[in-house]
């Protein structure tokens, strides 16, 4: 469980006060932008992710969360089941999507189609959010298609809010601080 009053906000984690509390009100759930959480391992984007994943679900809107892997293994069963549109329609209704951890491991054609029908179907009226240890600017290269890149990113980028979480490992300040 992670909650907005549990995030550190400071420069040095390049996170402000403002630019929280902005998100905490759910304008961009209503907008149907997009946030995209980049940093180093343990920087805390999924715990940011999850956090206003927690708020949007106390404002009343639906929230799935689902890491990269998890995606790839809805997909891909559901692929081979028949139930694929099924699993479409679902995340379709949800008016967040956490997408966590992109860019860990190599992307498929068919869940790069899937991440770019996602996007369609949201695109200006629900929100994603997406955390990555990739910087967005790395993520054409990842996704590794120009057309479908193209495609993804035009639809992500376009009405998104950017937070590139910076500082050590809140995991290992943990520990140390533990000792």
């Amino acid at each position: 469980p992670a909650s907005l009053e549990q995030i550190e906000c400071s420069p040095a984690r390049n996170l402000t006060k403002s630019q929280l509390a902005s998100l905490t009100e759910g304008r961009y759930l209503q907008q149907g932008e997009n946030i995209l959480i980049t940093g180093a391992t343990g920087c805390g984007k999924s715990f940011l992710a999850c956090a206003l994943g927690h708020q949007a679900c106390l404002q009343g809107y639906k929230t799935a969360y689902l890491n990269m892997n998890r995606l790839i293994e809805k997909v891909t069963l559901s692929k081979l089941d028949g139930s694929y549109i099924k699993l479409l329609n679902h995340m379709e209704r949800q008016t967040l999507i956490i997408l966590d951890d992109f860019g860990l491991q190599p992307l498929t054609q068919e869940i790069r189609l899937t991440i770019l029908q996602l996007l369609e179907d949201r695109y200006g009226k629900k929100s994603i959010i997406i955390t990555s240890q990739l910087p967005v600017a790395k993520w054409y290269e990842y996704i590794n298609d120009p057309t479908l890149a193209d495609a993804i990113l035009d639809r992500l980028t376009a009405n998104a809010h950017r937070i590139e979480l910076k500082g050590e490992s809140l995991r290992r300040r943990k520990i140390k601080n533990n000792q």
